[in-house]
């Protein structure tokens, strides 16, 4: 045996017991695998999401990271969407509060694929149901992998993103786009937005839903919301609306030690307004009665944004120990 080969396998012996041993100390919150999948999707308008008119959206790729946490066999999943500014730094945060509980997540981008970064000042450019359907494309390959448990994956989003969370539990919508054979076993939005009234849409999954929202949300008021959970507690549905006082949209930044508020400049806001859905799929102003669209007077600008670390903190409590539960981990 060559003198080199020898070398080398004796180096490759020393090494292996280093290297188990440096996965075995991981912090929990890091996770063991990274994988990265292209989630096929769509680009509709909400009219076409609403009328089930898939033949008429643009194809497109968007792409989900998968973190598999310590752990073996198969592991509940959190799966969590993006807002109007995409994925960022908070997101990271709720992904390592999850991974050390030994919870593995999925994290979609939904603007990347679809030559996106914001949408803040400009709504218009997506859908406001769009990121239902990465969701639902996200769950097609959850439900199929090895190391998912697909009785226990759970939607999570914030404000856009919050809002494609709390829609995705009509099972509505569920028929018409959720081709995975799987629903979610909870849904918790983050400050969604709750302005748009749809067809039906006291018809949720017969799943858990926690809606996490700040009395002095100015981007996407709790005043809707309010009004939403009321009728689905009046249809039997297992809703609770958690609501912060002194905490502004995207509180949870507070989880990154933000704890100023800030205009977000020009971003766009349907704070004022009341959209229904009116037939065949077309979004109606409540007070106009024509289509909404982004241009019309109830649309405002410049909401504010900022982080509260107190109720960052409560909020990641009340969340773990909801999945604590949910998942039945130890």
């Amino acid at each position: 045996m060559p003198t080199a080969f020898r070398v080398a396998m004796a180096l490759i012996a020393l090494c292996a017991p280093t290297v188990l041993a440096n996965a075995q100390s991981l912090p929990r919150e890091v996770a063991t695998r990274a994988e990265i999948y292209p989630i096929p999707s769509l680009t509709l308008s909400d009219q076409q999401f609403l009328s089930g008119d898939a033949a008429a959206g643009k194809p497109v790729t968007v792409a989900g990271e998968f973190r598999v946490a310590q752990g073996s066999g198969k592991l509940p999943v959190v799966v969590l969407m993006h807002g109007s500014s995409g994925v960022g730094a908070t997101t990271e945060a709720w992904v390592h509060a999850f991974n050390a509980m030994g919870i593995s997540t999925f994290v979609i981008d939904g603007f990347t694929g679809r030559g996106l970064t914001v949408v803040g000042p400009n709504q218009a450019l997506l859908g406001r149901l769009n990121l239902i359907v990465d969701i639902y494309r996200s769950l097609e390959i959850l439900a199929k992998h090895p190391r998912v448990d697909p009785d226990r994956i759970v939607l999570m989003g914030f404000s856009r993103g919050g809002q494609a969370t709390l829609y995705a539990s009509l099972e509505r919508f569920n028929k018409l786009w959720n081709k995975s054979g799987v629903q979610f076993a909870a849904y918790i939005p983050f400050y969604p937005d709750c302005s748009t009234t749809y067809q039906n849409d006291s018809d949720v999954a017969a799943r858990p839903i926690r809606i996490f929202h700040g009395t002095p949300d100015d981007y996407n008021p709790v005043k809707s919301c309010k009004a939403f959970v009321e009728r689905l507690k009046s249809a039997g549905r297992d809703v609770v609306l958690t609501e912060y006082p002194d905490s502004a949209h995207g509180f949870d930044s507070g989880l990154l030690g933000v704890n100023t508020v800030a205009v977000s400049a020009n971003a766009q806001t349907v704070r004022n307004c009341r959209i229904k859905e009116g037939d065949g799929g077309v979004l109606m102003n409540g007070e106009t009665n024509a289509p909404f669209t982004y241009k019309d007077a109830c649309v405002e600008l410049n909401p504010h944004v900022g982080g509260n670390p107190t109720t960052a903190a409560e909020s990641r409590k009340a969340v773990v120990d909801f999945l604590q539960a949910l998942f039945k981990l130890g």
